[in-house]
C-alpha cells in the first residue's frame, strides 16, 4: 500500500512539473500595400495589441508563444519605418510596427480580427501625416474605471473566445517606454460577435431559392448519385448550400490545401522554390502522374514538384511535398488552424480507398481565404492561382462554364467519388467560389455529366443581370 502511494505521488509530481507545450509563431507577413500584418501560429492564441507614442508604434504581444529564431527587423516603404519581431520573454513573442517620423495612426484605424484561433490580421486602415503631437497608450484590455476615453471600433471576430474587441484609450504620458520592453497590457474585453461571416471574410447573404430549385430538379433525375455542394457569389454573398458540410473522400482535391500550406512555408522562409527534392522509393505512387515512371533518385525543384502535383495531379509529387512539409500531422494542423474542420490527410497518395477527407464547404472556405489575400503573401497567391489555373482536368466544373471564364481549381477522382473546387471569374469580372463532390457508381460517367450540368446552371444563373427595385 505504501509503495502504491509513493508511486502515485511520484506520478503527480511529474505531471505537475511538466511544462505546457508552447505555441510557435509559424509565419508572419506584412503587406505594405494594405498596411496589413498576418500572423499564423501552430495553435490558438489571443494577441494583445496597443499603441505607443514617441516614436509611434503598434505593439502586438503573443502570450505563450515562442519565436524560435533571433530578433528580426525589416523595413517597409515610407510610412512604416520597420517591423521588429523578438522573444520578449520565455513566454511572449512581440511584434512591433514602428511608423516613420511624421506619420501617425488613430485608434479607430486599427482593426484586429481573427479568422481562426491561430490566424490573426492586424490592419492599419489609415496611416496619416502627423498634425500634432500626441501622448498616451492605446490598449485592448479589461475595462477600468477610466471610461470617459473609451473609443469603440467595428466588430472583429475572435474565434478563440467568440468575442468582439473593444478599443479604448487611456490618457496620460508614459515614462521610459523602450521599443521592445513595454509592459504587457491587460486581458481582452469581450462581447458577442456576429457569426454570419463565412471563413471570417465573406458576409453571407441568403440562399438562392430559384437556383436551388433548379439543382434539386437535376438531382431528382440523377437520384442514384449522392452529391454535396457549396457555391458563394462574392458580389452579393448569396450562396447555394446542399449538404455543403458533408464529409467526402477528398481524392486529389486534397492537393489544393497542401499547395496553400506549402506556400505558407515558402513565405516563412523555410523552403525555397528552387530547393531540390529527391524522389525516394517510399514516396513513389501509382495512379495519376508521370513521376512513377522515372527512376528513383530523380531530382526536381520544389516549383517543378508542386506544378506536377496540381496540373497533372501527380501522386508521387504530392507525396514528395507532404514529406518535405514534415508529414501528414503537420499539414493537418495547418488545415485545422484555417478552420477546415473536415479536411484530414490520413494516408499518402494515392488514397484509392478514400481515407483522406474534406467537404465542399471546407474547400470553398479555403478559396475564400485565398481570394481575400489571407494565409499567404500576394506573390505566393499569384503563383498558386496561376498553377491552379493550369489544372489539366477540364471535365467537371470547367466543362459547365461560359466562354471566356477562368477557373483556378483542383479536381479529384477515385472512381466512386469525384470532386472539384476553386475560384471562377466570369468575363465581366464577377467572381464566385465553387465546391462539389459526388458519390457515384464506380467510374460512372453520369457523375461527371451531373457536375457539368450543376456548373452550367450556377454559371448561367449568376451571369444573368438581377433587377433591383429603385427607391
Amino acid at each position: 500500500m505504501k509503495l502504491r502511494w509513493l508511486f502515485l505521488s511520484l506520478i503527480s509530481i511529474l505531471l505537475l512539473s511538466s511544462p505546457a507545450r508552447a505555441t510557435r509563431l509559424e509565419s508572419w507577413h506584412f503587406d505594405p500595400a494594405q498596411n496589413q500584418l498576418d500572423l499564423t501560429t501552430d495553435s490558438g492564441i489571443q494577441p494583445r495589441v496597443f499603441l505607443i507614442d514617441n516614436p509611434k508604434r503598434l505593439v502586438i504581444d503573443l502570450s505563450g508563444t515562442i519565436l524560435g529564431y533571433p530578433t528580426t527587423k525589416q523595413n517597409f516603404g515610407s510610412a512604416i519605418r520597420e517591423i521588429r519581431v523578438a522573444q520578449l520573454d520565455p513566454q511572449t513573442t512581440r511584434l512591433v510596427i514602428e511608423l516613420a517620423p511624421g506619420y501617425t495612426v488613430s485608434p479607430q484605424s486599427v482593426i484586429v480580427k481573427g479568422d481562426s484561433p491561430s490566424h490573426w490580421v492586424i490592419k492599419l486602415s489609415s496611416i496619416e501625416k502627423e498634425k500634432m503631437p500626441a501622448t498616451g497608450v492605446v490598449e485592448w484590455g479589461i475595462e477600468t474605471g477610466e471610461q470617459s476615453s473609451q473609443t469603440p471600433i467595428s466588430i472583429t471576430p475572435n474565434f478563440q473566445k467568440k468575442s468582439q474587441l473593444l478599443l479604448f484609450q487611456r490618457q496620460g504620458a508614459l515614462q521610459n517606454i523602450p521599443g521592445i520592453n513595454q509592459p504587457n497590457p491587460p486581458d481582452i474585453l469581450t462581447k458577442p460577435v456576429n457569426a454570419s461571416m463565412f471563413a471570417g471574410v465573406v458576409a453571407l447573404g441568403q440562399q438562392l431559392p430559384e437556383l436551388k430549385s433548379q439543382i434539386n430538379a437535376l438531382m431528382a433525375r440523377y437520384s442514384f448519385l449522392k452529391p454535396g455542394m457549396f457555391f458563394v457569389d462574392l458580389e452579393t454573398g448569396n450562396y447555394l448550400d446542399i449538404s455543403g458540410d458533408k464529409v467526402f473522400p477528398a481524392a486529389s482535391t486534397i492537393k489544393f490545401p497542401i499547395l496553400i500550406a506549402f506556400f505558407e512555408k515558402i513565405d516563412a522562409g523555410q523552403v525555397k522554390l528552387n530547393d531540390t527534392l529527391v524522389m525516394r522509393r517510399d514516396l513513389v505512387a501509382s495512379g495519376s502522374g508521370d513521376l512513377q515512371y522515372r527512376r528513383v533518385g530523380t531530382k526536381l525543384t520544389v516549383l517543378q514538384t508542386i506544378n506536377k502535383m496540381i496540373t497533372i495531379s501527380d501522386n508521387t509529387a504530392t507525396n514528395m511535398i507532404i514529406d518535405r512539409f514534415g508529414g501528414k500531422a503537420k499539414l493537418n494542423q495547418r488545415f485545422r488552424s484555417w478552420g477546415l474542420k473536415n479536411t484530414v490527410i490520413r494516408n499518402l497518395l494515392g488514397d484509392f480507398k478514400g481515407t483522406n477527407t474534406t467537404s465542399p464547404a471546407d474547400l470553398v472556405k479555403l478559396s475564400a481565404l485565398i481570394q481575400y489575400h489571407k494565409l499567404i503573401s500576394d506573390a505566393s497567391r499569384s503563383q498558386a492561382i496561376d498553377i491552379l489555373n493550369h489544372c489539366h482536368n477540364r471535365k467537371l466544373l470547367a466543362a459547365g462554364l461560359g466562354s471566356g471564364a477562368i477557373i483556378a481549381h483542383k479536381t479529384g477522382d477515385i472512381g466512386f467519388v469525384i470532386g472539384d473546387a476553386g475560384i471562377i471569374e466570369m468575363p465581366n469580372g464577377k467572381r464566385y467560389l465553387a465546391g462539389i463532390f459526388v458519390r457515384r457508381p464506380y467510374n460512372d460517367t453520369r457523375g461527371r455529366d451531373f457536375v457539368r450540368q450543376v456548373s452550367q446552371l450556377v454559371y448561367t444563373y449568376l451571369e444573368q443581370p438581377k433587377l433591383t427595385q429603385l427607391p
